[in-house]
């Protein structure tokens, strides 16, 4: 009798020992580990929002407040295009779209022209009203372009410029014009036409705009300058 009591002891100290093992072997996914990219040229932030001396590739900003989860994904560009140009085809950025933005910045990053692209949906204005929320002490004296549809329905035209109004309020100088883009390529070849350094769009287009970056890299419509901000 004693000795089954032994035996039931040690299976129970046995089980509980096997569950710590199996807990501590449960070790937690890197946020990196969704996109396809490497994770070395992958940089999280954690900041909820950003210092006017900001940059993609720096650890500045720490005395704001921060979250556990990133808010930020940021991508240096050429690497990205290093990585892409090793594959025979184009693949895109992420494995899984995921809520948390990404930043896909080139050497020279600045946020001295913005080209805000709004399509007309509530996804579209909440990203761009992010990105305000985020970068509201870098782009103070930035000049701001926004591209909306030619035709937004009559319930979406409050949105649209209240959407207007904010962008104004927080940058420098704001103009806003109609055009039916529908792809990546389009936003890429009037950035690259009017000098912007930054396109700020939906994630929708991840996939696209690897392509775009496979393809033309270095093509005559190329831009040193020009960075891109994606989000949901």
């Amino acid at each position: 009798m004693f000795r089954s009591g032994v035996d039931q002891i040690w299976r129970k100290v046995s089980a509980l020992a096997l569950g710590q093992t199996n807990r501590t072997m449960e070790l937690p996914i890197s946020h990196k580990a969704k996109f396809e990219l490497p994770e070395e040229i992958v940089k999280e932030f954690h900041q909820t929002t950003f210092c006017e001396d900001f940059h993609p590739n720096s650890e500045r900003c720490s005395v704001f407040k921060t979250e556990s989860q990133p808010t930020l994904f940021s991508v240096n560009l050429n690497k990205a295009l290093d990585w892409l140009h090793s594959h025979d085809l184009p693949k895109p950025l992420e494995k899984e779209v995921c809520s948390i933005p990404v930043l896909l910045f080139v050497p020279d990053f600045s946020t001295d022209h913005l080209l805000f692209h709004y399509d007309g949906t509530l996804q579209s204005a909440n990203l761009i009203r992010k990105f305000l929320d985020s970068f509201g002490e870098i782009i103070k004296r930035s000049k701001a372009t926004v591209i909306s549809p030619s035709f937004i329905p009559k319930s979406k035209q409050k949105e649209e410029q209240d959407l207007i109004n904010r962008i104004s309020q927080a940058t420098a100088e704001t103009s806003f014009i109609k055009f039916n883009f529908l792809r990546i390529g389009d936003f890429w070849s009037y950035a690259v036409k009017h000098d912007c350094s930054l396109l700020v769009t939906t994630k929708n287009y991840q996939a696209d705009l690897a392509k775009v970056l496979f393809h033309f890299y270095k093509g005559k419509n190329w831009s040193d300058r020009l960075s891109f901000y994606m989000s949901v």
